[in-house]
């Protein structure tokens, strides 16, 4: 057991009791320093990537290149730019570009006048992919949590095995499929395998948040003349916008960035979409970073945008369901 001290009058003195109180404060200004150095480390390691690809989105090719890199641009240009917006004015062809040199950052991909057509395919079907995600899982998901039918149980767990499938075993079976109905090299033919991929993740994460409301608003929506699906848009719907815009994400994300399916499924331009026309950039005769990087600069805006709009319900969407009880 601890001694107490005593002072020259026999008395307990209070000297322990500070240092214990001092030791403490001690430990808990050293645990949140330790918190806050590894979060800044965290943070770097998630943000130096997208610093980087910003900072050399708007350097000369000869300054990329240098050894050691320069984070900050010494002198910025907005040139790699101009040349995406620009790459569709003139032809490209090897006598063009055999003449232009990569370290002076003017050389432009013969591909880089497909860029911003493939953005807006990887628009369209983000967002077809996500109105159709949402008219096919929402309804579903309700049934599911709220309908007690034959073969609930074994519906859930049928579509939580289709996550456990990798993508790339896949392939042949779906190119079967968009081959013979006459798809293949149309962005329709992505639409119904990115369907395929993000409904199941879609009405798992509603069935968990519609579980997660009483079943008593279903029965006093019922009673006041609803109709289930009057129920479901009029009551559940509302209540459920945070799961909602979790899956709204999840399916524009995946179908921004998918490439696996898009490189079996398209060829020409007119249906390839961005990840593939990014990608082409680094098989030509040359390579030009900065201008790769100023395309993936802009390939990152619209995902961006979207996760900002949405950013207060992120969080509580994807943990819909987590905890029951």
């Amino acid at each position: 057991m601890a001694t107490v001290q005593q002072n020259p009058a026999g008395k307990p003195g209070r000297s322990s009791g500070i240092d214990y109180k001092r030791r403490g404060e001690i430990f808990r200004w050293l645990h949140r320093g330790i918190i806050l150095l590894g979060s800044l480390v965290i943070l770097f390691v998630v943000l130096a990537p997208v610093g980087w690809l910003v900072s050399s989105s708007l350097q000369t090719e000869a300054e990329i290149v240098s050894v050691p890199p320069h984070w900050v641009p010494d002198q910025p240009t907005l040139k790699n730019f101009q040349a995406i917006f620009s790459a569709g004015a003139e032809e490209v062809t090897y006598e063009t570009r055999s003449t232009q040199d990569p370290a002076s950052g003017n050389y432009i991909p013969s591909t880089a006048r497909n860029l911003l057509p493939a953005m807006l395919n990887s628009f369209v079907v983000a967002t077809l992919v996500v109105i159709l995600n949402l008219l096919v899982g929402v309804p579903a998901a309700y049934a599911m949590a709220k309908i007690r039918f034959l073969g609930r149980s074994g519906s859930i767990y049928f579509i939580l095995t289709t996550r456990v499938i990798p993508d790339i075993a896949l392939v042949v079976p779906f190119f079967l499929v968009i081959k013979n109905l006459g798809l293949l090299d149309n962005i329709l033919s992505l639409v119904i395998t990115y369907l395929a991929v993000t409904v199941p993740f879609t009405v798992f994460i509603l069935i968990q948040y519609f579980e997660g409301l009483p079943d008593e608003l279903d029965k006093a929506a019922r009673v006041d003349g609803c109709s289930r699906f009057q129920a479901m848009t009029k009551v559940y719907l509302p209540l459920a916008l945070p799961s909602l815009v979790a899956v709204i994400l999840f399916a524009f994300l995946t179908s921004w960035n998918e490439f696996l399916l898009a490189l079996m499924f398209t060829q020409t331009a007119q249906s390839q979409t961005l990840p593939i026309v990014l990608a082409s950039f680094t098989s030509d005769f040359t390579i030009s970073f900065s201008f790769i990087n100023a395309a993936g600069l802009l390939a990152i805006v619209p995902p961006v945008i979207v996760a900002i709009i949405f950013e207060r319900y992120i969080v509580s969407g994807l943990t819909a369901g987590a905890v029951k009880g």
